[in-house]
């Protein structure tokens, strides 16, 4: 069995939470998320966050809006909705069981 590929489901397992937990600190531009998640060693291109970014936006996760930029076009700039926030609560909150029972049970 491969190991990356095990490593790889893992880490899309928990993207929507450390995204999501980026975003909470201030708004983004997609670019920011991306070198945060770099900067943290979890290495994601574009073509992972973009649909990710839509699908939270879809499901009134997230909030965006539009801002002038002086080196190109318009930047779109993420935020938490409401909901956004309570439904990253609730996955933190999984995160931590999920953590202490592996941990149980790994050691």
């Amino acid at each position: 069995m491969n190991s990356e590929k095990t490593k790889t489901q893992m880490r899309k397992g928990i993207l929507e939470l450390c995204i999501l937990s980026i975003i909470k600190r201030g708004d983004l531009y997609a670019s920011d998320i991306i070198e945060e998640l770099k900067s943290a060693e979890m290495i994601v291109v574009e073509g992972t966050l973009y649909p990710l970014l839509t699908r939270l936006k879809n499901a009134d996760l997230l909030a965006y809006r539009w801002e002038e930029s002086t080196s190109g076009p318009p930047r779109k700039y993420y935020s938490l909705t409401p909901e956004g926030l309570r439904f990253l609560e609730d996955l933190k909150q999984t995160w931590e069981e999920i953590q202490l029972t592996v941990n149980r049970i790994t050691q």
